[in-house]
């Protein structure tokens, strides 16, 4: 099971970015997605995330600005960020709760991470 992340880039501040993140390989089913931040020096952190009937959650510090979205038939995973703060440079990681085979548990997977930049 593999999860590519790509998007991410350089944008100024009070600009627009999407990243998207697409599961591929042997699977019977994913479970939530999500996507996390790692800023310099800080622990990483959940950003957003959705379940596979749609359901949103967010941090705080993101809510009305990001937005998430999957494609259950795609496998995929988009964030749209709008209105990009400073404080919102970090890697980006997608992660997903997938279940390789009916009978076993899920278990989380991660993307590579993609970097974000926000600055002038």
């Amino acid at each position: 099971v593999q999860l590519q992340a790509s998007g991410g880039g350089l944008v100024q501040p009070g600009g627009s970015l999407s990243l998207s993140c697409t599961a591929s390989g042997s699977f019977v089913s994913i479970y939530n997605m999500g996507w996390y931040r790692q800023a310099p020096g800080k622990t990483r952190e959940l950003v957003a995330d959705v379940t596979k009937g749609g359901g949103t959650n967010y941090a705080d510090s993101v809510k009305g600005r990001y937005f998430i979205a999957r494609d259950n038939a795609k496998n995929t995973v988009d964030l749209q960020m709008n209105s990009l703060l400073p404080e919102d440079t970090a890697v980006y990681y997608c992660s997903a709760d997938i279940r390789r085979h009916w009978g076993r548990a899920s278990s989380p997977y991660w993307g590579q991470g993609t970097l974000v930049t926000v600055s002038s």
